[in-house]
C-alpha cells in the first residue's frame, strides 16, 4: 500500500506527465533571452536597465504557471478527442489515470501562480494589464482546431507571448515612452511564431487520417501532408530571416544589443539543425516525427540561449 506522501508524489508525476512539464524547454529559452537583451541592450546614452532577481524569477514563475494551466486546459478539453484517436488514447485522462477535478484543481493552482507572477513586476502594471488577454490565447488554442486549419499559427501565437510579455515585464516604462522599444522582442517573437507554427504542422502529420475522419482542422487536412512539409520548411526559412535580422533592430529606432559575430555562428547552426529536422521527416515515412520534434528543437530554443546570452553579456 502507497502512503499519502506516496501518493501525493505519485498523483503530482502524472500530473507533471500529462503537461509533458519537459517541454517548457520549448517556450521558456526565448522569454530568458528577450530578458537578458532587455537587460543588455543600451539607448542612445549607452544605458542598461539594471538587474533584478524577482523580476527575472517573476518571469520564470509567469511561464511555468501560463504554461501547466494551457497544457492542462488542452487535456482536459481534448480528452474524449484523445481517447478516439490511436496515438493519444494512453494518455491520463483517456486511460482514467487522472480524473477530472485532479486536473481542474491543478489548472487553478497553476493560474494562482501565474497571476501571483503578474504581482512580482509591480509598480510595472503593464505585465499584469497583458495577463488575462495573454490568458484567453492561451487557453483558447485549446479549442483553435476545431474551427481552424491555421490551428498552428494559434499556438506560434501563444508562445510569441514569452518573449514579448518578458520584454514588457523588464522595459515597461521605456515601451510606454519608446514604442519602437518593444522591436526587438516583436521580432524575437515573429521568429517563435513561425518556428512553432512549423514544427506543430510537421508534428500534426502524424495525426492526419485520424483528423480527417473526426473532422478536425489542421494544415495537413488542409494541404495534405507533403504540402504540409513543404510550408513548415518555408515557415522555417522565414525564422532564420527573423533571427537574421535581429541584431539590426536598432536600425528601426530600438536599442542597440550587443548580438555578434557569436550569435551568428548561433543561427547559422539553427539552420543547419532546422535542415537536419526536415530531413528526417519524408511524406512517405513519419517515423522520426518525435526525433524531430523533441529532440532537435529542444537543442534550438537552449543553443539559441546560450550562444545569445554570451554574445550580449561578454
Amino acid at each position: 500500500m502507497l502512503t499519502a506522501t506516496s501518493q501525493f508524489w505519485l498523483h503530482l508525476r502524472y500530473l507533471l506527465e500529462m503537461i509533458r512539464f519537459s517541454h517548457t524547454l520549448f517556450a521558456l529559452p526565448f522569454a530568458l533571452l528577450a530578458a537578458v537583451l532587455a537587460w543588455t541592450a543600451t539607448d542612445s546614452a549607452g544605458h542598461t536597465t539594471v538587474f533584478q532577481w524577482q523580476t527575472f524569477i517573476g518571469i520564470v514563475l509567469a511561464m511555468v504557471g501560463a504554461r501547466s494551466a494551457a497544457m492542462a486546459f488542452n487535456r482536459l478539453v481534448d480528452r474524449q478527442i484523445d481517447a478516439q484517436n490511436p496515438r493519444t488514447a494512453n494518455r491520463h485522462l483517456p486511460q482514467g489515470v487522472l480524473s477530472i477535478s485532479s486536473v481542474a484543481f491543478f489548472i487553478c493552482g497553476s493560474l494562482v501562480i501565474y497571476f501571483s507572477a503578474m504581482l512580482i513586476f509591480l509598480p510595472n502594471w503593464l505585465p499584469l494589464a497583458v495577463s488575462v488577454p495573454v490568458l484567453a490565447v492561451l487557453l483558447g488554442y485549446s479549442y483553435a482546431k476545431r474551427f481552424t486549419a491555421f490551428v498552428h499559427f494559434w499556438l506560434g501565437l501563444a508562445l510569441m507571448l514569452a518573449p514579448i510579455c518578458a520584454w514588457l515585464a523588464i522595459r515597461g516604462d521605456e515601451v510606454m515612452m519608446h514604442p519602437a522599444d518593444l522591436i526587438p522582442a516583436l521580432i524575437l517573437g515573429a521568429a517563435v511564431l513561425v518556428w512553432v507554427a512549423g514544427f506543430d504542422i510537421i508534428y500534426a502529420c502524424q495525426d492526419y487520417a485520424f483528423d480527417r475522419q473526426a473532422k478536425l482542422k489542421s494544415i495537413p487536412v488542409l494541404m495534405g501532408v507533403s504540402g504540409a512539409l513543404r510550408l513548415a520548411a518555408a515557415l522555417h526559412a522565414l525564422m532564420l530571416v527573423l533571427l537574421i535580422l535581429l541584431p539590426f533592430a536598432h536600425l528601426w529606432g530600438a536599442p542597440q544589443m550587443g548580438l555578434g559575430a557569436i550569435y551568428g555562428v548561433g543561427v547559422l547552426a539553427i539552420a543547419g539543425l532546422l535542415a537536419y529536422e526536415h530531413w528526417l521527416v519524408r511524406p512517405g515515412d513519419l517515423s522520426r516525427v518525435n526525433q524531430a520534434f523533441f529532440n532537435v528543437n529542444v537543442v534550438v530554443s537552449m543553443g539559441l540561449l546560450i550562444v545569445a546570452t554570451i554574445d550580449a553579456v561578454w
